[in-house]
């Protein structure tokens, strides 16, 4: 297993390392208090949101291959194991810290196994449109959660739905010189955004924040501000727990694997999607692994590839994992030097920030493409944001492979099928199969557009049948196109074998043309091919016809 150390990151000029260096800054600015939050819905100590922003990060940049990834503490895992682990500690006591580490140990070890065994190919399950859904779904749903500390009001619960309702009941509860200060802070990043976007806003929006909270007591006016946060550098151990705790934390590690692999995919994919970038999924699974194994060592808790932090990155100017190793930087500092003056940070101001940032993840020309362009698809995009809103990022990007797996094996359960019939002209054209229609008197050339397997096998066999049946002239012969058939499972061998047996009783002859030598094996190893002779597979369809049909010469489209 060949390892390729900081593919995140290279190549790196001194012109990208700068534009990354104040990336990072400004992602820092922005992130630094977002990591707080996430650790109070972990229920872990408010520094080690901080921790999670330090070494995991310098763990992915080294081993993942993501040049976007931010990979750090997220809402979506920190919820599901918070979950869990409450039920057995009080949160934020030592217990509980060390059963967060071994969730971080045993998701890491997970990843592990999954890069071992190149499972990284999960991912090829999320389609473009899947991620335009999951993207557009996220953003509502990160907005929404914004919306309550940007009013001055508080949730308790992490359902959107939940906190649209609380939203409005808490309405005439609204501390009014809070969204004041959020609609300030969103207007001028839209704004600058506009008209000068290399404007680090963010950036003087939190130092601007702070300072002007210090000294007007914005906390003794009703605004709320982030609180105390203690500093220094994490010590490095190992957690420990006993071997029933940590069986019983497989589970929820299993589930936090599940969505990391599931999130941190669809990010990466999203983002490198954007700049024309590949991407190695095998990879990053690698830097996952070691970010959770560092944040495990480091007294933190599961890391993950977060989304809404990926934008930020994105936003903020990052092209490589370089800014990301530039935020670390800044953690050590802040947590050195800065961390008394955080206290003080309005989280209204936060909250506007990462609002601005979900309202960006709606990528509405990209809908309204895939509108035109597929309506069925768009319909897949709608359901997944729907979903992602409704019941969680974490059930809404499974429920969305789901889906995209049901409307794929729909494809193939009632594929497209075609016969050539001749035109005005006599040119043989192909157009969609229909009873009654024959390729010349006696011949029928007809093509089935997916593999055969157990579901589709009567489909292929009742139209092979219908065709015949409604033949003008009696057929002599039944040209299979079998070009877009490359598999042939033993349920639709069994099936197709027949078909070919009871045609030969009608004094019928079957030929497959256009097959390949992985269906012609298929075809030797199922009893095909004996049941039809070997005279009659072709690898063209123009050897076929010349057979069947010696004057082709009439010039068929095929």
């Amino acid at each position: 297993m060949a390892i390729e150390l900081f593919k995140g990151i290279r190549p790196l000029t001194r012109a990208s390392a700068l534009r990354d260096a104040l990336a990072g800054v400004t992602l820092a600015s922005m992130n630094i208090p977002q990591l707080l939050g996430y650790a109070r819905i972990a229920g872990m100590p408010a520094v080690t949101g901080l921790y999670t922003g330090f070494l995991p990060m310098i763990a992915f940049a080294i081993f993942g291959a993501s040049r976007h990834l931010v990979v750090a503490a997220d809402s979506a895992t920190a919820t599901i194991f918070s979950s869990r682990v409450a039920s057995l500690a009080a949160p934020s006591s030592p217990e509980y810290v060390a059963l967060a580490g071994i969730v971080a140990l045993l998701t890491a070890l997970l990843l592990l196994i999954a890069r071992v065994f190149r499972l990284g190919f999960l991912a090829d399950f999320l389609s473009r449109t899947v991620l335009t859904g999951f993207l557009a779904g996220v953003g509502v749903q990160v907005g929404v959660a914004m919306m309550g500390d940007m009013l001055g009001l508080t949730y308790d619960s992490s359902r959107t739905t939940e906190q649209i309702l609380q939203l409005v009941r808490q309405w005439h509860d609204v501390h009014w010189p809070t969204p004041g200060l959020s609609a300030l802070v969103v207007a001028a990043i839209l704004i600058f955004r506009r008209y000068a976007p290399r404007v680090p806003v963010p950036l003087v929006a939190v130092v601007a924040g702070i300072v002007a909270s210090a000294a007007a007591n914005f906390a003794g006016h009703g605004i709320a501000v982030i609180g105390p946060v203690q500093g220094g550098l994490p010590r490095l151990h190992l957690p420990r727990v006993s071997w029933p705790q940590m069986l019983d934390m497989l589970q929820v590690a299993a589930s936090c694997f599940a969505i990391i692999v599931a999130q941190s995919a669809a990010t990466s994919r999203a983002f490198a999607g954007r700049y024309g970038e590949s991407v190695d999924d095998d990879a990053n699974l690698l830097g996952l692994a070691a970010a959770n194994a560092a944040a495990a060592m480091s007294g933190a808790f599961v890391v993950n590839g977060s989304l809404t932090q990926t934008a930020m990155a994105d936003q903020a100017g990052a092209r490589s994992q370089f800014a990301q190793l530039v935020f670390a930087l800044v953690v050590l500092v802040v947590l050195l030097f800065l961390s008394h003056w955080l206290q003080y940070l309005p989280r209204c101001i936060l909250a506007a920030i990462v609002f601005t940032i979900a309202f960006g993840l709606i990528h509405v020309p990209a809908l309204r493409d895939i509108r035109a362009e597929s309506p069925g698809e768009f319909s897949l995009a709608l359901v997944t944001a729907a979903a992602v809103v409704v019941i969680g990022v974490e059930n809404g990007i499974l429920l969305a492979i789901a889906l995209s797996l049901l409307r794929h094996v729909r494809h193939s359960y009632l594929p497209h099928t075609m016969m050539l019939v001749p035109n005005t002209s006599g040119r043989w054209l192909p157009v969609p199969a229909q009873a009654g229609l024959e390729t010349a008197p006696g011949l029928i050339v007809y093509r089935f557009g997916a593999d055969l397997f157990y579901a589709n096998e009567h489909r292929f066999n009742d139209e092979v049948r219908l065709l015949i049946e409604h033949a003008p002239a009696p057929v002599r012969w039944f040209v299979v196109d079998a070009g877009a058939i490359t598999d042939i499972d033993y349920s639709a061998g069994r099936s197709v074998c027949a078909l070919c047996s009871d045609l030969a009783r009608q004094d019928i002859g079957i030929v497959f043309a256009r097959v390949s030598r992985y269906l012609r094996s298929d075809m030797d190893r199922h009893g095909i091919t004996l049941a039809i002779g070997p005279e009659h597979v072709f690898e063209t369809l123009h050897e076929a016809l010349a057979v069947v049909h010696p004057d082709i010469g009439v010039g068929a489209e095929a």
